[in-house]
């Protein structure tokens, strides 16, 4: 059970929700009929050491409910109260989503990170401001709201999620305590747009890292999550926390630094998330076992990860200095702890 009143859901957000997320994908046994302990506890402290304050238990990689209560319990176990959780709520239905979050908050998620099904197809506002009022009156749970155009809520206004609109759901939501401000993506226009309205309301995060850091010169962040970045191993926290303490010179230093991986994401990212609106998370599965993380098989339905693009990644590793395993790329799907 979180360890806040909902009433006093955003006043815990302003002071614990701070640092960087991670984003932790399940490790499954090799048969692929159960979750892997191991390989998640693995995933878990390794986030942590590297100076993760959160991770992202992502559940857009056939978990069932029950599983993703059992995934949180050992993240919960592993990490103590040194880690917080966040909640991923991405099934295919609003009932199963908040069933889903009453069992994930009883095992220790912290927070949720609010996604839209598939099958979720809005053409007003109101019916965005029922799912979501709907969604956050069940929980107890704080709630990071999530507008990205992921969710082709566009064709009911160009910025996916409106300032009118948001304005409501945080008064009519008490427990939403945080935005994942990302209408307009690539471009950071709904970022400066929930900044500049709501930054004394709820915390604003920015989960891009090649955007955050540039713009904390100009913007007090305190929170960025939740996105792929621990693949980096520990670049983003340390360049994070250089920048939020006014350090910007050598937070920029360190984010010149790691150019090339971040170069070589960005042409691996484009190649499917811009033509299909659907995140590769084999590859992030990858990316993370490229940094010391399990790796390991997932379940389908899932993409592949091309050679060319395994090669690129591990290149742009090398080339800014940062970890990455001698291990030869035909052990990611057997994973460190296999079982």
């Amino acid at each position: 059970m979180p360890a806040y009143k909902k009433s006093d859901a955003r006043a815990w957000a302003r002071e614990q929700l701070t640092g960087c997320s991670a984003v932790t994908i399940p490790s499954y046994s090799a048969d692929l009929k159960r979750l892997n302990e191991a390989g998640i506890r693995h995933d878990i402290a390794l986030a942590q050491t590297l100076g993760y304050r959160y991770t992202l238990l992502c559940s857009e990689v056939a978990i069932t409910p029950e599983e993703n209560a059992q995934f949180t319990a050992w993240a919960r176990d592993t990490a103590g109260g040194q880690l917080g959780l966040f909640f991923h709520a991405a099934w295919g239905t609003l009932a199963d989503n908040i069933e889903a979050a009453k069992l994930a908050g009883k095992a220790g998620a912290d927070i949720v990170l609010l996604s839209y099904p598939p099958q979720f197809w809005p053409t007003s506002e109101q019916q965005i401001y029922d799912y979501t009022r709907v969604f956050c009156d069940a929980t107890d749970l704080a709630v990071m709201l999530f507008p990205i155009p992921l969710w082709g809520f566009e064709r009911v206004h160009p910025a996916g999620m409106s300032v009118p609109l948001v304005r409501r759901l945080l008064q009519d939501c008490p427990n939403i305590v945080a935005i994942k401000s990302e209408q307009g993506f690539p471009l950071p226009a709904g970022l400066c747009e929930m900044y500049h309205h709501f930054r004394d309301e709820v915390v604003i995060s920015c989960p891009i890292e090649g955007d955050a850091i540039p713009l904390m010169s100009v913007m007090q962040l305190q929170f960025s999550g939740t996105s792929n970045t621990q693949w980096m191993s520990d670049y983003y926290p340390r360049a994070f926390e250089l920048a939020r303490h006014g350090r910007f010179e050598e937070a920029m230093a360190l984010y010149w630094q790691v150019n090339p991986a971040r170069s070589a994401n960005g042409a691996a990212a484009q190649s499917y998330a811009g033509g299909t609106g659907v995140l590769n998370r084999t590859m992030w599965k990858y990316q993370d076992w490229l940094a010391g993380f399990n790796g390991g098989p997932l379940r389908a339905p899932s993409m592949r990860v091309p050679d060319r693009f395994m090669k690129s990644l591990r290149a742009g590793l090398q080339a800014s200095g940062l970890p990455v395993t001698a291990d030869p790329d035909a052990q990611f799907m057997v994973g460190r702890h296999p079982c």
